[in-house]
């Protein structure tokens, strides 16, 4: 397997991204001169892409100082080889009266966070699909595109009705950022023809499910829903979608058998197993330090094989799996799912 991924022509990505979430502050304090130090640890390691949002608090700054760090230390080819994908998430409050002012004031916020001139991939996403303003929204980054300010646009969660209407209106998307993972499969079938008829590539967060794909639950008792962080939360609801806790645990267990066969932990092989669907260009995980990074950097170089494969396939085939295409549970804000996420994100950021 190979640890790039050409995205577009003449831009090749890590296929594992740094993500960037638990940089935020969500999940403890953050030393920012051990942080920077850890996201350099990761591109020594192979991962030279890095995600992030405009909703995360201090990230890309953060992202930002390593890139500096780079140029001062090892020269601009080493900075322009670290590729940053951010997101722009506007609050579900603003949609109705979202503008081009609006659009355009995010990603200049962005590119002075960072320090750079131009973004290479952002990453849109829209919350309520009643407002059809997205498509307006999509036309502005495709503006800041033409520009130059803009390398690469792409989108985050969209279902397929929605990113055919974003298609039809000519705007050149080359991502979507999706969850994916052994305990759910939303992207596969019909959002996967789409993408590639219009050549998109999927980068996908989730692929641990927040880390329950670990050796930390095998073999557990099934948690009760106080658990530590909403991000359990929401990957305990998909266990439960996926088949409960019986089944989970023996996806757990089958790719345990798979880890020590390869000399691999539980969460490589199911990020590994994801990497080879189609169309997916790159994986996104956390690392909470140099450690995990060089850990997440295995990933690019775990093939799994054809009993590999059916070894997980047996357990999915099991599963009734997730409903609805991509993000249609987490967007029914008065669902299970949709009723644990914060809407509004972006109050007081400068």
């Amino acid at each position: 397997m190979s640890r790039t991924f050409e995205l577009t022509p003449g831009y090749a990505i890590s296929r594992v991204i740094r993500g960037g979430w638990q940089l935020a502050g969500g999940h403890g304090a953050i030393d920012p001169q051990q942080a920077v130090s850890d996201l350099v640890a990761a591109f020594d390691a192979g991962i030279t892409t890095y995600d992030c949002a405009d909703i995360y608090t201090g990230v890309e700054e953060l992202i930002g100082a390593a890139r500096l760090r780079l140029a001062k230390e090892r020269g601009a080819d080493a900075a322009a080889r670290m590729k940053v994908h951010t997101k722009l998430v506007p609050d579900l409050e603003v949609l109705p009266k979202i503008s081009r002012q609006y659009i355009r004031g995010i990603v200049e916020t962005s590119l002075r966070r960072l320090g750079a001139e131009r973004l290479d991939l952002v990453q849109f996403h829209w919350w309520d699909y009643s407002q059809p303003a997205y498509v307006d929204a999509m036309g502005w980054l495709n503006e800041m595109h033409l520009e130059g300010r803009i390398r690469n646009v792409g989108v985050t969660n969209f279902d397929v009705p929605r990113l055919t209407n974003i298609l039809d209106a000519g705007v050149p998307l080359v991502s979507e950022q999706l969850q994916y993972s052994v305990l759910d499969q939303r992207p596969a079938g019909g959002l996967t023809d789409l993408a590639r008829a219009n050549d998109i590539k999927f980068l996908c967060y989730g692929t641990v499910a927040g880390g329950f794909l670990s050796e930390r639950w095998l073999g557990a008792a099934e948690p009760d829903m106080r658990l530590e962080n909403r991000s359990l939360v929401k990957y305990k609801l998909v266990i439960d979608d996926f088949g409960g806790w019986v089944l989970f645990q023996e996806m757990l267990r089958a790719l345990k058998a798979i880890g020590d066969k390869h000399g691999a932990d539980i969460a490589s092989v199911a990020s590994a197993w994801v990497l080879g669907q189609p169309l997916v260009a790159a994986v996104i995980v956390g690392a909470r330090n140099q450690h995990h990074a060089l850990a997440n950097a295995a990933i690019m170089d775990l093939k799994l094989d054809k009993d590999d494969l059916a070894s997980i396939q047996a357990v999915i085939d099991r599963s009734g799996g997730l409903a609805g295409d991509v993000y249609t549970l987490e967007r029914d804000r008065t669902g299970r799912h949709g009723s644990i996420m914060h809407y509004n994100l972006n109050a007081g950021r400068t």
